[in-house]
């Protein structure tokens, strides 16, 4: 009797000890750097395994259960039966974030059609808040679904871009909305954009060693900005004045803010 090949599960990667390591997904852009720069490194490093893409995606990879703990958009929050905030560390800013903008090449109120990125649901939803609650203004909304987009940034069409790619749009577009600097000038606060967020309780223990690694790098800025040459931005000053990374209370306030935004909208 012939018996049918059944695929075999993937072996989860193991510690050395035995145990299972913690799928942990990271945010592939330069923002990170610090962050990430501690998890690469023991004594965490042998804990976990680092998975890299974009924010968006990395949702849908903690809602999937593909990875443990994550560095996810907090748009995304409220669509989670359950979560869980890990440690002390945050992608945020106290005003002028330089990653996260409108770009146009006309004036907010001639805009009449908005591309959105599909690399953060943070970004897009601050974005609709803004143009909602503050800008006053209406553009037809399209989702991005890839790369292109940029290129229809002309006329009276803008894009939302973020990330690295956001620093060559900047010397691109004439006008630039920044949207660190526009919630700041709403609320007075500051906006947290990502932070670690885990659908399970997590040992106390790892999360002590994790907050630790996450701290580590920013210990070490000179070193992160050299190993990452970058000829479109200064990187220590984004790194120190524009990046704020302590998940402080002040930045849980705003956080919370934006989520009950949400609830409501």
């Amino acid at each position: 009797m012939k018996h049918k090949n059944t695929p075999l599960e993937p072996v989860p990667p193991m510690r050395e000890d035995g145990g299972k390591k913690i799928r942990v997904g990271v945010v592939n852009y330069l923002n990170t750097k610090p962050l990430v720069y501690g998890l690469e490194r023991p004594p965490i490093s042998g804990q976990i395994e680092l998975i890299g893409d974009y924010p968006s995606r990395l949702a849908q990879m903690l809602i999937n259960d593909e990875i443990d703990l994550g560095l996810i958009p907090v748009a995304v929050l409220p669509q989670l039966p359950e979560y869980h905030i890990v440690g002390n560390y945050c992608i945020g800013t106290e005003g002028e974030i330089a990653s996260v903008a409108l770009f146009s090449e006309v004036p907010m109120h001639e805009i009449k059609k908005v591309y959105l990125d599909y690399q953060s649901r943070t970004s897009v939803a601050l974005l609709k808040y803004l143009m909602k609650e503050y800008w006053g203004i209406s553009p037809e909304l399209t989702d991005a679904i890839n790369e292109d987009y940029r290129k229809e940034i002309k006329g009276t069409t803008a894009g939302l871009v973020i990330g690295d790619r956001a620093f060559e749009q900047r010397k691109i577009s004439t006008f630039i909305y920044d949207l660190g600097s526009e919630w700041r000038s709403i609320t007075g606060l500051p906006f947290v954009f990502a932070a670690w967020v885990s659908t399970k309780q997590l040992p106390d223990d790892f999360i002590q060693l994790f907050n630790e690694a996450n701290g580590l790098g920013l210990q070490h800025i000179d070193e992160i900005v050299a190993a990452n040459p970058f000829d479109l931005f200064d990187l220590k000053k984004y790194y120190s004045l524009h990046l704020s990374y302590r998940l402080d209370a002040d930045k849980q306030k705003g956080m919370n803010l934006f989520l009950s935004g949400l609830k409501t909208a």
